[in-house]
């Protein structure tokens, strides 16, 4: 992807606003590439969008954007992938299943914030675990976390992420050792955790391809990177946003023709936009990662060997 045409339609600039972002230091009798388009963008959008912006994006385990990347940063639901990471951590030890079953109690509900099982009004009641993460991972489901710290405590997360080379990503203890917040990372161990998943070296192989199913779904996050993409675009793309206070961040993996993670993804900003109250798809944060999700995608050779999305009618 060296079309110059093709760069500055996915960029959306005119002539005069693409020769001040991107003009070089000295000629260059090279081909653009890939990697300079995604420099280019991110550096527009982000500067566009305002705010602070901590990032790495990698390609082919080579750094295009490492901004601030090891500034300690307020994860929000991002850190649920370590969250489920904790917990498959234990699967895979012979620990806990994904059959086995939590309480739904009226007290460890909360009634605020992002998920399901606040709407559905089934409680108390029991569920799964599977399905514990399935919804953490997908509708960001809040009271999952609590469910989370039922089997996790909150010193036991932070522990086995230590033990797995991530000191930095940790959730915040509370008085009460089930809970907890969801606490900080820095961009840096945030794409190195998910490099290492999708490596096979972070958990068992079955883990694996659980956790990377349900962040590669058609249920998971599709603002941000994957707005601006077809169904079988999106499933080319394993990611996971969070959001609070003026707090946008979203982090995940582009796969290849080969289902190789090609390029990885940690975006973390603040301050961003004139409302922090807006946390939809007007806001100036996630419109900048929108831009960047095509871009994203052509910097990786398309896949055809995963099954397209199929939906169902019902019957």
């Amino acid at each position: 992807m060296g079309a110059s045409l093709t760069r500055r339609a996915a960029l959306g600039l005119g002539a005069a606003v693409t020769a001040a972002v991107t003009a070089p230091a000295a000629a260059s009798a090279t081909q653009p590439t890939c990697a300079d388009d995604i420099r280019r963008a991110y550096r527009f959008h982000t500067g566009r969008a305002g705010g602070a912006w901590e990032s790495v994006i990698s390609l082919n385990g080579q750094d295009l954007v490492a901004a601030r990347a090891d500034d300690v940063v307020e994860a929000y639901s991002v850190n649920k992938v370590a969250v489920a990471t904790a917990v498959l951590d234990k699967v895979d030890r012979g620990l806990l299943t994904l059959t086995q079953r939590v309480e739904v109690t009226a007290d460890i509900v909360l009634t605020t914030g992002d998920g399901i099982i606040p709407l559905d009004g089934a409680y108390p009641s029991s569920i799964t675990l599977g399905h514990v993460l399935a919804l953490l991972l997908t509708v960001s489901d809040d009271t999952c976390v609590r469910l989370c710290g039922l089997v996790v405590p909150a010193l036991e997360v932070n522990q086995i992420l230590v033990d797995k080379g991530f000191p930095k990503t940790q959730v915040d203890p509370v008085a009460n050792p089930n809970r907890f917040f969801l606490g900080k990372t820095t961009p840096r161990e945030t794409h190195d955790l998910l490099r290492a998943l999708a490596a096979g070296t972070l958990l068992s192989p079955a883990s694996t391809a659980y956790l990377l199913g349900i962040l590669r779904s058609q249920a998971a996050h599709t603002d941000g990177i994957r707005r601006d993409m077809s169904s079988v675009d999106r499933a080319r793309v394993a990611t996971k946003a969070g959001w609070f206070k003026d707090g946008r961040n979203e982090a995940g993996i582009v796969f290849d023709a080969q289902n190789n993670p090609a390029l990885i993804y940690a975006l973390f900003s603040q301050g961003a936009g004139p409302d922090p109250n807006d946390f939809g798809g007007t806001h100036p944060a996630i419109k900048a990662r929108a831009a960047l999700g095509p871009l994203f995608l052509n910097a990786v050779p398309a896949t055809t060997s995963r099954t397209a999305y199929a939906p169902t009618n019902g019957g």
